[in-house]
């Protein structure tokens, strides 16, 4: 199961608009001691309007209100599957690197 996190805001000082989220969303999968991972970071932009409705004051954010917004902005089922796809390739490699000595 993939996790969703914010891992930075940047806003406005003025009005405490939020301007850019960077989200970054994790997967992973143990098969016997191994462990494969991977994992996707982006950004999303907002043009806030501290006069909207539904405006949501800096201080009273919730890491879920982002998640949703960030949601709403990036497709959240083709990032997941290419993380699926990531830890798939990395279990049923098709290549390798090395020497032989």
């Amino acid at each position: 199961m993939a996790t969703w996190t914010i891992a930075n805001l940047e806003r406005n000082l003025a009005d405490g608009g939020v301007t850019v989220a960077h989200w970054r969303v994790t997967e992973s999968e143990t098969v016997g001691d191994d462990t494969f991972t991977a994992s996707s970071y982006g950004t999303v932009g907002f043009t806030p309007d501290a006069d909207a409705d539904g405006f949501v004051a800096y201080d009273s954010l919730t890491e879920a209100d982002v998640l949703a917004w960030v949601h709403a902005e990036v497709d959240q089922d083709a990032t997941e599957a290419a993380l699926t796809a990531n830890i798939e390739a990395q279990k049923n490699p098709v290549s390798a690197d090395g020497m032989p000595w």
